[in-house]
């Protein structure tokens, strides 16, 4: 991936000097799956249902500006202005996840206000329409889900070859990891829809020196998994202990964060002291150190919030001599997660605190995380982007991701409303190096405060079988499907891709 912005559905574009407006010139010729020409009407449709304040789109939310939506107006049938309603630093980077909505298609359901249900499992295919490589041909629920080429489908390669290459992609849904990655080694399917788990590296690393698998390194994850403690108030009456600072970092310094890369990673992951690893390029802070693992010094941190062993059987108490104990959750069938928790609920119990680790399925985690009703998880949050004023969600205290304490109406503590104004500042200037410096404090204050802990960012080594070409592996999700098009099956082979 070139982390640039490339044509797609627009082949050019301008701004204006304030970078508030844009004007996008379409594609010639381009046509959705059905067969009806694309045209700047699709595009105000779509910002149209983004924006409708009956859906409450989670997309259309992450592309508010100050709160504000993006206007778009058709200029002709072929040109758009976008009209940003306050400076945005990342600019048109912000509609590159925009999926344009065709308006023959939808318009009345928005109208009627049955947009949400409009396309279901239950919608015949033929009239689910769309612009991109593949138009769904079969689904089965809880099987299979095959894509089919679009044969009008407008981009063409280099050699002006018509995309994609493939006939059709087949989706298998399969129960767990461990049935996904014995497919892929029995050659009953040509790539996982995750990352190699790295106890299974040596077995696919044998395979590819058979000529049977081809391994991608796509570089450093930019979603580690992390450990937060619910803050939310009152989630913690009987153990106010729980949302102490000092707790947050013990735990930061009684965990061997080589441990976890060489015993859960097999030495395949770099230690890290916060989400934004070196895999996000430029806006990784090289000085921002991981505390030092300090047994010591962490039981210190505990005793000075009145944990300590009070009856000596090894268990840290509180002052009313109850156990210090709680529950990280994490997600079931995840071996990297489970393995990491079970590392430090060992760590931790080194210093007395008692941790049960309890696997959920993600459906119930999310509830759990949701409603409030846990006291920590060890989970990850997956980014689009690299450019962090992309991701809002997580930093802003008001945010849906703000994990250790979710849309906050005002920001609960003076180092949240911190960061807050430092993420806006930094997502309304142009000016580069203003925007890192920002950034770079944003990232210094929530390391300073811990309110999520990071301990390992992995490599993401993606597997395919041998006879699949043009694999340009990401670390951004779908880590190879980004580019389906562009995907191929090597001479000699024979069939569709699944």
């Amino acid at each position: 991936m070139s982390r640039k912005i490339e044509p797609r559905l627009a082949r050019e574009w301008t701004s204006s000097p304030d970078g508030l407006t844009w004007i996008f010139k379409l594609q010639d010729g381009v046509t959705f799956s059905d067969g009806v020409p694309l045209t700047s009407a699709d595009v105000v449709f779509t910002f149209r249902a983004l924006f409708d304040p009956k859906l409450e789109s989670a997309l259309g939310s992450s592309l508010l500006i100050g709160g504000h939506p993006i206007q778009a107006r058709a200029l002709d049938a072929q040109t758009v202005s976008v009209i940003f309603p306050a400076a945005y630093a990342p600019g048109i980077t912000l509609l590159d996840a925009v999926p344009i909505l065709p308006e023959h298609k939808l318009r009345g359901a928005l109208e009627a206000g049955t947009f949400r249900d409009a396309w279901s499992v239950t919608t015949p295919l033929n009239e689910i329409v769309g612009l991109g490589p593949f138009v769904i041909e079969e689904y089965i629920a809880g099987q299979r889900l095959v894509f089919a080429r679009n044969p009008r489908f407008w981009r063409r390669d280099a050699d002006g070859h018509t995309l994609p290459y493939l006939d059709r992609i087949e989706l298998q849904f399969t129960p767990d990891q461990n049935t996904e990655s014995l497919r892929l080694q029995a050659g009953q399917a040509d790539l996982i829809t995750d990352r190699v788990r790295f106890e299974d590296l040596a077995a696919f690393q044998d395979l590819e020196r058979r000529k049977q698998i081809t391994l991608h390194d796509a570089g450093v994850s930019v979603a580690p998994d992390m450990l937060w403690i619910n803050l939310r108030p009152g989630a913690a009456a009987e153990r106010p202990w729980l949302q102490r600072e000092e707790l947050r970092h013990a735990i930061a310094q009684a965990v061997n964060r080589a441990t976890i890369v060489n015993t859960v990673f097999l030495g395949q992951a770099e230690e890290v002291a916060g989400p934004i690893t070196s895999g996000h390029g430029e806006w990784f802070l090289p000085d921002l150190k991981a505390e030092a693992f300090d047994p010591a010094q962490a039981a210190s941190l505990l005793a000075s919030i009145g944990l300590k062993d009070r009856n000596g059987d090894g268990v840290l108490d509180d002052a009313n001599g109850r156990t210090a104990a709680f529950t990280i959750l994490t997600t079931k069938g995840n071996s990297v997660r489970e393995r990491t928790a079970a590392v430090i609920q060992a760590q931790l119990g080194n210093v007395g605190l008692k941790v049960d680790v309890v696997p959920f399925d993600p459906g119930a985690l999310i509830d759990q995380f949701n409603g409030g009703t846990y006291d920590a998880i060890l989970f990850s949050v997956e980014y689009d982007s690299f450019d962090p004023a992309r991701n809002p969600d997580f930093w802003l205290s008001s945010g849906p991701f703000h994990v250790w304490h979710i849309q906050q109406p005002k920001p609960a503590t003076t180092w949240e409303a911190s960061i807050d104004d430092l993420m806006r500042r930094q997502s309304s200037t142009i000016d580069s190096n203003q925007r890192h410096e920002l950034f770079a404090e944003a990232q210094r204050q929530l390391a300073r405060h811990a309110p999520v802990l990071c301990f390992a960012a992995p490599h993401v080594v993606i597997a395919t079988s041998a006879r699949v070409g043009g694999v340009t592996a990401s670390v951004l999700n779908p880590p190879v499907l980004w580019n389906a098009e562009s995907l191929y099956l090597m001479a000699g082979s024979s069939g569709a891709g699944r």
